[in-house]
């Protein structure tokens, strides 16, 4: 029988990247921020619970890698109420927070290679984009092709992780 912990992880990953990207393309501050707030407390809910399933598991870099994308996601949330523009400082330390985080899940053969390419791909393009809003591009949240490129392939490497947590114990 599946854990109700990987079953709320898988739940909160989904919803993260469900509204998460739906915020992304929808019009109007108040909702974007909104499905913002709410996807980022499904991805630090989410995280915060796949950092102890896998600290149990003796597995010390990924839950490390978990860890540190639950206090990159914290980041954005603390900057989600600004709005856009205002946001840009808390974003860039957040989207930091996340290419590192992933980058350390995707180290270790813990998860498929296609999941862990995905979590890399996502990290090389957030990685970029913050060196470009670092060096003073005027990059938005929502801004493409980067950082908007990135989301993609983050929510490709949640649905890979929610699928190994529901084929776990199945």
């Amino acid at each position: 029988m599946r854990s109700t912990s990987d079953t709320i992880a898988a739940i909160g990953l989904a919803i993260g990247g469900a509204l998460g990207m739906a915020g992304t393309f929808v019009g109007g501050d108040a909702l974007r921020e909104t499905l913002w707030t709410i996807d980022g407390v499904g991805i630090v809910v989410a995280t915060a619970l796949l950092t102890m399933k896998y600290l149990r598991l003796g597995n010390d870099l990924v839950a490390a890698g978990f860890l540190t994308f639950l206090a990159g996601e914290s980041l954005l949330l603390a900057g989600n109420a600004a709005g856009l523009q205002a946001s840009v400082p808390s974003y860039a330390g957040g989207i930091a927070l996340w290419a590192a985080g992933l980058v350390m899940v995707s180290a270790q053969a813990t998860f498929a290679l296609w999941m862990r390419l995905t979590g890399l791909i996502a990290a090389a393009l957030f990685t970029v984009s913050v060196l470009m809003i670092l060096w003073g591009a005027p990059l938005l949240p929502t801004s493409a092709p980067l950082p908007a490129l990135g989301y993609p392939f983050l929510v490709l490497t949640f649905i890979g992780w929610i699928w190994t947590l529901l084929r776990a114990e199945s």
